[in-house]
């Protein structure tokens, strides 16, 4: 944390140094931003922090609880004058095994308490293991029944020509399962920063119009067009001021999944220097040899540059 210098005050008497706030960084549409101010304690917001992170977090961070409290346990055991039956006098591993045993509420049977202490915290214990388990069954299930996309999109957006002339902004996406996406909708955002006349600096987000936003039935692919004319935010835009106004693109994608019936949402963005101007992506779509439509996936992410733009 950084110290601040100390005003005097009129009677000659520092006033004390106070620390700032530790700084957090946020990641936001690829673009780092850093807070302070906030709370940020473990303890907050616990079931977020549980429900967000990796599964070996959390089966490791799971594992440190489930060892942190038998050894507590044991220890607490310890403090008793032989709590627990058929376990050596002075054996810290028994008494660790035993507390496992009993949070766990297997209970194998050699080990057993003998004494009012032992009883009395293979209780507390019970109870503990009881309600962490029931937590942690919770948590489980709420991790794999969380609905979630598998929405493949383009790694780069293009801008290109269309009938007419008139550029269009296009980013292509996939549905990874194949699977049927009911009432899908897409919005497409550009978030900018941007100077007010009084020389203030404001982060914008201008939704940029598409024109098929709703895909009634989204199994394959899916290209999503912004036409760029002059009530477009990008009208008069290009790779240059883009990346000087640290322009990002933020695309959201809702839609039904009908095995499930879940409502099914996925985010991507693009920063400046991913918008590729003058280019088009390449064909996937082709015909098999008996005819049929084939829809070639490893090409997804393949751009080209329009008929006349150099390589």
């Amino acid at each position: 944390m950084r110290i601040v210098a100390t005003p005097i005050c009129s009677e000659g008497k520092s006033v004390m140094a106070k620390s700032k706030p530790a700084l957090r960084v946020v990641k936001l549409a690829n673009r780092e931003v850093l807070t302070r101010g906030l709370k940020t304690g473990f303890w907050n917001d616990l079931n977020h922090r549980t429900m967000t992170m990796s599964w070996p977090a959390f089966f490791a961070s799971a594992a440190v609880l489930f060892m942190t409290l038998n050894t507590l346990f044991a220890l607490i055991y310890a403090l008793g004058d032989q709590p627990v039956a058929n376990a050596p006098p002075g054996s810290f591993v028994h008494l660790l095994y035993f507390s496992i045993e009993t949070l766990a509420t297997v209970g194998y049977g050699d080990m057993h308490p003998q004494t009012h202490w032992g009883h009395f915290v293979a209780t507390i214990e019970i109870f503990t293991g009881m309600s962490l388990l029931a937590v942690y069954t919770g948590l489980m299930f709420a991790r794999f029944s969380r609905p979630h996309a598998r929405f493949l999109f383009a790694t780069r957006a293009v801008v290109t020509s269309e009938e007419g002339g008139r550029k269009a902004l296009m980013v292509r996406l996939a549905n990874e399962r194949q699977n049927t996406i009911s009432g899908a909708t897409a919005k497409l955002w550009l978030v900018r920063t941007q100077a007010t006349p009084d020389g203030r600096e404001w982060r914008r987000f201008l939704e940029l119009p598409l024109t098929r936003s709703e895909n009634p039935v989204f199994a394959l692919s899916w290209t999503l067009s912004h036409p760029i004319d002059a009530t477009s935010s990008l009208a008069n835009d290009d790779a240059t001021s883009l990346t000087a106004s640290e322009a990002s693109l933020l695309l959201t994608v809702t839609g039904i999944d009908e095995a499930s019936g879940q409502a099914l949402q996925a985010r991507h963005s693009y920063v400046a220097s991913d918008i590729l101007w003058n280019h088009r992506y390449a064909d996937i779509l082709e015909r098999s040899e008996d005819g049929r439509t084939l829809i070639d996936y490893v090409r997804l992410n393949d751009v080209e540059p329009e008929p006349g733009e150099g390589r």
